[in-house]
């Protein structure tokens, strides 16, 4: 069975992670993406480690079923190729600076000029207006001005930033879910739309406790720590093998359970601990008795018996114990991809399954360049004109 967007053409002007990462996504399920890449150096994840034969480990998980196309759009040749591009694509796709694309003609509006239908989406760190559309906004950066990392932490330590890229792939995933809704309603005959998604408002839609609680209070969220902001107990506990626990119990019947089995059955029927908002309102002691009795377990036992007992924990896991895990071995997480440089590499999957036509890894990240001769022939460019444009610097080609 054919994957869900097969037949669609995406073009990507993307950069580091959140173009490049909703690119992957909408490869993923069957488009055709065609990077189109700087000179040289292409995109600057290319340059990151960890390398593996030259290669970017990193940019090979944010760029896999995608081609290549290296163009100086400085040159109006060059240019010229992507408006030929842009009248045979469903997407038009970048996270560049707001204005750098309009300066050389590429623009919302003068991409749609080309082609009306298509969907033309631009992710950026504050959006396309206000006073700072220009201002650069890097992942950090995103998460400082969003009031992400005000929340992140110990009350009382700086704030800590997250272990995950998370506000790039805030915006990723906003990008694919806006560029999704405007091929739908292409499809539906309703024309193209320009979708301005900014990383900045993908986190803050994101912090929706934190939103809600400062809306409807007045009050500043603080730093909770490894403690949730709602509820408790629901948070990391340290085991007396040294290890860490997280545990959950957003419900009274969970909450009975949970004291069941660390063994404070008597703590049950105490009134300062009998309903959700009782048990947030006197966290200190009920955390007093809950914390020792915590400590007393090993991890892997109390895991095993709070997961028998039907409450939500995990111990924390590092990378090696994910991959490691049997369930996420049965899930088949890890797909074994062949790469032209780097040999066969190990790549993380798609987490969408369907019945029929799931997501797949059909080509690996490619090389800078390596199939800019192909498109442009796709195009009807023939091997004269093609030597012309490398020769004159507007188009790379892959190395023989």
């Amino acid at each position: 069975m054919s994957q869900p967007l097969e037949g669609i053409r995406v073009l990507e002007l993307g950069n580091f992670i959140a173009g490049p990462f909703c690119g992957m996504l909408l490869g993923d399920m069957g488009a055709d993406v065609i990077k189109i890449e700087r000179p040289a150096r292409g995109d600057q994840t290319r340059a990151m480690p960890p390398l593996v034969n030259g290669e970017s480990a990193s940019f090979a998980a944010l760029n896999r079923n995608k081609r290549s196309l290296v163009l100086d759009l400085k040159q109006q040749s060059a240019r010229d190729v992507v408006l030929e591009l842009v009248k045979k694509s469903d997407v038009f796709l970048e996270n560049n600076r707001p204005g750098a694309l309009e300066g050389i003609g590429l623009g919302p509006a003068q991409v749609r000029a080309v082609n009306p239908d298509i969907v033309y989406t631009s992710a950026s760190g504050f959006g396309q207006t206000g006073p700072y559309r220009r201002r650069a906004g890097v992942n950090l950066i995103v998460e400082a001005f969003s009031g992400a990392l005000s929340v992140t932490g110990l009350p009382t330590d700086m704030p800590m930033r997250t272990g995950i890229q998370a506000a790039d792939i805030f915006g990723a995933m906003f990008s694919t879910y806006a560029t999704l809704c405007g091929l739908i309603g292409k499809l539906q005959g309703k024309g193209g739309r320009t979708a301005d998604v900014s990383l900045v408002e993908a986190s803050i839609s994101a912090a929706a406790w934190e939103t809600a609680f400062y809306l409807a209070t007045g009050e500043v969220p603080v730093r909770c720590g490894h403690q949730h902001r709602l509820n408790t107990p629901y948070q990391l506990f340290e085991t007396s093998d040294g290890h860490y626990l997280a545990i959950g119990t957003p419900n009274d019947d969970l909450f009975r359970r949970f004291m069941a089995a660390v063994d404070l059955e008597a703590a049950i029927a105490d009134p300062r601990f009998a309903t959700y908002v009782l048990r947030k309102q006197n966290e200190a002691p009920l955390l007093e008795i809950v914390t020792p009795a915590v400590r007393k377990k090993g991890a892997a036992a109390l895991e095993a018996l709070l997961m028998e007992a039907g409450v939500p924990c995990s111990r924390v896991n590092n990378m090696q114990e994910v991959f490691d895990n049997p369930h996420i071995q049965a899930r088949k997480v890890i797909e074994e991809v062949d790469h032209p440089t780097m040999g066969k590499t190990r790549n993380v999957r798609n987490p969408v399954l369907f019945d029929e036509g799931s997501p797949s890894i059909r080509r690996p990240a490619p090389l800078l360049a390596e199939h800019s001769a192909e498109i442009l022939r796709e195009l009807g460019y023939d091997d004269a004109r093609i030597a012309a444009m490398a020769a004159a610097g507007a188009v790379m080609l892959a190395k023989a």
